[in-house]
């Protein structure tokens, strides 16, 4: 039984650990945090097929370190990141829900009046580390539309089983699922 899936991610070569769902599938987990290599290639390989874009907005997870180092790079001043929940500095907010394959529990994203400000009539680019599902990413096209933004783009560096067969969202590479002895299904 294998525990880690090997795969080249942005040119590096990377053992993702594997974990279950449920007694039938695996998923490999992608983990950002922590790996500033990793973070910087994926970045750079990502605007490579950005479309133009005037800001980029995230969920506040894992993919945090990789939109700062996609704003970093290109000399962004600013970036979103769409809040798991209200915070006492934020005005007007909007949230939206969402059921993600990693989570155990429906999650909330929300933004305020400054991220909305920031998106209104801007060409709006969203970022992700993952794209499974694609529950995430429905609740941040949500948030943009709500904020009167135009989505120009939905990228990640993985697309995970079939959101890899997707044709509306950039990724780097795919990334299979895995039976419960590790093997990855087609």
């Amino acid at each position: 039984m294998s525990k880690y899936y090997t795969m080249k991610i942005a040119g590096l070569e990377r053992n993702l650990q594997l974990f279950k769902i449920n007694d039938n599938l695996q998923i490999a987990a992608f983990i950002l945090f922590g790996d500033v290599e990793i973070t910087k290639a994926s970045a750079s390989e990502l605007l490579k097929l950005a479309p133009e874009h005037d800001i980029m907005i995230t969920a506040e997870c894992k993919s945090i370190p990789l939109i700062y180092e996609m704003a970093r790079q290109q000399g962004a001043d600013n970036y979103i990141i769409a809040r798991k929940g209200p915070k006492l500095y934020m005005e007007n907010v909007v949230t939206t829900e969402t059921n993600s394959i990693t989570t155990a529990k429906t999650q909330t994203l929300c933004i305020g009046q400054k991220e909305i400000d920031a998106m209104k009539g801007k060409r709006v680019l969203i970022v992700d580390d993952v794209i499974s599902t694609g529950e995430s990413l429905l609740a941040i096209e949500e948030l943009v539309n709500l904020a009167g933004g135009t989505i120009v783009g939905k990228m990640a560096v993985l697309a995970e089983g079939d959101a890899a067969k997707r044709d509306d969202i950039i990724f780097l590479e795919p990334l299979p699922l895995f039976d419960a002895e590790g093997n990855a299904l087609k």
